[in-house]
């Protein structure tokens, strides 16, 4: 069975994938696609230096993330030209990733996709379950300025780049709301663990 885990900027998703991976999941996601795709020497890096100038590129050719978003977060139009030229390349490793885990592994086995902007790039399709990590907007810019340094109205422009999570929340099979503690967050993946399981154990069973 194939999870989409999604949520909001800095609301704990990549901490529930690793959780379920650490609990047997397989696991892949957006992010580790789009460094994959965005390697050192690739046409993509070369596409976005000319569409975004030289300085978003490190000395040793490598992308800087952190140069990057600033020019994209705070500009809608710069977001859908990232968009436009990185986004077929992750969807197209990603789909990949997807299909051979289905073709090679066993029928009850959960494969669970990290992607924050599943429902902004239309991919509910793609899954059995989905999954919305959420927390709060106090919550979200306290970890963001923490997290990245950046000051409160940096981080409330990264908030509006994606969809409210009240909007992804709506759309979700399960919502996991990170706002407490790590204890609190492991209490929540083991019951949304079990309730995985069993789903795709009944689906393997009526299959």
């Amino acid at each position: 069975m194939v999870v989409g885990i999604t949520g909001g900027i800095a609301s704990g998703k990549s901490a529930v994938t690793r959780m379920l991976r650490e609990r047997g999941a397989v696991v892949f996601s957006a992010d580790d696609a789009s460094r994959a795709v965005l390697s050192v020497g690739g046409s993509l890096l070369k596409s976005l230096a000319e569409a975004f100038g030289p300085k978003i590129l490190i000395e040793d050719g490598a992308l800087d993330r952190a140069e990057l978003g600033r020019k994209i977060f705070s500009d809608a139009a710069a977001r859908e030209k990232l968009n436009h030229i990185i986004h077929p390349a992750i969807l197209r490793l990603l789909k990949a990733q997807i299909d051979a885990a289905r073709e090679d592994l066993p029928a009850r086995t959960l494969i669970v996709v990290e992607a924050p902007l599943l429902f902004e790039t239309k991919l509910s399709d793609w899954f059995e379950r989905i999954v919305v990590v959420a927390a709060s907007e106090p919550t979200q810019i306290a970890r963001l300025t923490a997290r990245n340094g950046l000051d409160e109205a940096e981080a409330r422009g990264r908030l509006k780049s994606q969809w409210p999570i009240a909007e992804k929340a709506e759309r979700a099979d399960f919502v996991i709301w990170n706002e407490g503690s790590l204890s609190d967050l492991k209490t929540a993946v083991d019951r949304l663990w079990e309730e995985l399981t069993r789903s795709a154990i009944t689906n393997d069973r009526n299959q």
